[in-house]
C-alpha cells in the first residue's frame, strides 16, 4: 500500500463510491487528506472505510442527513454519482443550498451537465469523454505520449523529439516563432527539465512538454519534430 503524504491535512467530501469517486477518495487519502466518504451502498462504504476519516451509509438526497454528517464544514466536495442522475442533481442542488464553496460533479452526459452547470456546480467532470480525447490523440499519433485539453482551442501534449531536432537548442530550433508553440519542460532519462532556457539541447527521444492552440501543435508535430 502507498505511503501517505505527510503535511497539513486538507478535508474533502466524495458522494458516490464507484470506481471513480472510490479511486478519488483512495489517493486523497494517499495525498494525506482528510476524506468524509457517502454512498448508499453499504459494501462500497465497507470498502473505503480504511481510506477515509469516515465512510458512510447515507442517502445524499437527504438533506438533514447530510446536515447531521457536517458537510457544510466542507469546502469541497466531488459527487461522482454515476447510476442516478436524478440523485447527482438532486445532490448537487442541496450541497449549493449548504453554501458549499467547490462542489465538483461527475457528469453522464451534455443534458446532465447543462442542468448541473445552471444549479450552480463549480466544476463538471466528463471522466469517461476526457479519457476518450487522451486515448483518440495518443492512438492518432506515434509522436504523442500525453494530451491535456486545457480548452476547445489550447493543449498541452507531450510529444517525442525526433531525430529531425536532435542536438537542437530551443533558441536555434525557434519554435514559439515558427509554430506559436511553448515547451514548458523537457523530459529526458536523467530527470526533467522545467522552464527550459534557450540554450538548452534537445536529445532525440526526449519527451518535449509542449503548450499552445490546437492548430499550433498540430503544425508542430506534422512539420517540426
Amino acid at each position: 500500500m502507498p505511503k501517505r503524504i505527510s503535511g497539513k491535512k486538507k478535508q474533502f467530501v466524495v458522494i458516490g463510491l464507484g470506481s471513480f469517486g472510490g479511486s478519488i477518495a483512495k489517493e486523497l487519502y494517499h495525498l494525506g487528506c482528510d476524506v468524509l466518504a457517502i454512498d448508499k451502498d453499504i459494501e462500497k462504504v465497507k470498502k473505503y472505510i480504511p481510506y477515509t476519516m469516515h465512510s458512510v451509509q447515507v442517502d445524499s438526497t437527504d438533506e438533514e442527513a447530510l446536515n447531521s454528517l457536517g458537510v457544510s464544514n466542507f469546502d469541497h466536495v466531488v459527487v461522482a454519482i454515476g447510476d442516478n442522475i436524478q440523485s447527482s442533481v438532486l445532490t448537487t442542488l442541496i450541497l449549493k443550498e449548504l453554501g458549499i464553496e467547490k462542489v465538483w460533479v461527475k457528469a453522464e452526459n451534455i443534458h446532465h451537465q447543462k442542468v448541473l452547470s445552471k444549479i450552480g456546480a463549480d466544476l463538471v467532470i466528463h471522466p469517461e469523454s476526457d479519457m476518450g480525447l487522451r486515448v483518440a490523440h495518443n492512438m492518432a499519433s506515434e509522436k504523442i505520449v500525453e494530451y491535456i485539453n486545457l480548452s476547445n482551442e489550447y493543449s498541452i501534449v507531450e510529444l517525442v523529439a525526433s531525430k529531425k531536432i536532435h542536438n537542437k537548442s530551443l533558441l536555434e530550433l525557434d519554435l514559439r516563432a515558427k509554430f506559436g508553440v511553448t515547451i514548458l519542460a523537457i523530459k529526458t532519462e536523467e530527470g526533467i527539465n522545467v522552464s527550459p532556457l534557450p540554450d538548452d539541447i534537445i536529445p532525440e527521444g526526449s519527451i518535449l512538454v509542449t503548450m499552445g492552440s490546437n492548430q499550433s501543435i498540430r503544425k508542430f508535430e506534422e512539420k517540426g519534430i
